[in-house]
């Protein structure tokens, strides 16, 4: 009994070392820093002060954070209405090309993400291959402007953050009773009403889930607001980086990162709140 329990806390010691070592002590050298006061020529001074979190607040860095939340919003929206019919249409697929199909969604994460936001530059600029097709046909007379401004954002977004959303809305659908949809439709029941009445309450918890794991990369994505935005927009990605790259200013872009963090545990403790909630309905 006792070589059982050694042996089990021996394994434990790896994940402890990597916890506290790469996640746990930069963390809280962060927000050690983030009460530091900063001079004139980057460096710090250990001197406690709050100053930081109260710059936080300022109105030019609330402005970034509402844009932030707004990106992420309706980045996260797109998700959910492109992961939907995608998930609920393979769901019917044999599984043997389900899983072709879900592998396929996985491709992408082989490439180096950066590598695939130049690839969308090949595609959005204006001189690029859809404004190319589209000109070539006759659909447009002068070429769009699909980069440098919210769409193309928006545009690397949902690129890079859909699987996010498909993986946890797949394994939702696929505990769904297969039953319960054949009964729903012997019962006469409209696809509409039976995706509101089975399908969507069994698929909360994933919808939840997918949602977040959107939402909040999408606060932190600054290389796509740089590539895809030509850094004509702010985010809380941006903002940080900038705060220590180019300022200079390590302590004001800890609290901000500080915040960041806490509100990112704020989402995570209202899905494990609501998450409960969600499963009862989901078994109901």
């Amino acid at each position: 009994m006792k070589s059982k329990r050694f042996w089990k806390y021996f394994f434990l010691v790896p994940v402890i070392i990597y916890v506290l070592l790469l996640i746990a002590l930069p963390l809280l050298y962060i927000l050690l820093i983030s009460f530091f006061k900063s001079d004139y020529y980057g460096g710090m001074i250990s001197t406690f002060t709050i100053q930081n979190y109260i710059d936080v607040f300022d109105q030019v860095y609330i402005s970034v954070f509402l844009k932030s939340f707004l990106i992420a919003f309706i980045t996260t929206v797109f998700c959910v209405l492109i992961s939907y019919p995608f998930v609920l249409a393979i769901s019917h697929k044999k599984p043997r090309t389900q899983k072709i199909l879900m592998t396929l969604v996985m491709v992408p994460f082989l490439t180096n993400s950066l590598i695939r936001m130049y690839g969308w530059l090949v595609l959005l600029r204006k001189s690029g291959v859809i404004n190319q097709v589209l000109l070539g046909v006759g659909v447009i007379h002068e070429p769009l402007s699909l980069m440098y401004n919210m769409f193309g954002i928006l545009i690397g977004m949902v690129y890079t953050l859909l699987p996010f959303m498909i993986l946890p809305l797949y394994s939702s659908v696929s505990t769904i009773d297969p039953y319960l949809l054949e009964a729903a439709n012997d019962l006469g029941a409209s696809k509409i009403k039976t995706f509101f009445q089975i399908i969507l309450p069994q698929t909360l918890p994933g919808l939840f889930n997918g949602s977040l794991m959107v939402f909040t990369p999408a606060l932190g994505y600054f290389f796509i607001v740089d590539i895809l935005g030509g850094g004509k927009m702010m985010i809380l990605g941006n903002l940080i980086k900038n705060q220590f790259l180019t300022a200079r200013n390590w302590p004001f872009g800890a609290a901000i990162s500080i915040v960041l963090v806490l509100i990112t545990s704020l989402f995570i403790l209202i899905y494990r709140k609501l998450g409960g909630k969600m499963d009862d309905l989901g078994g109901a």
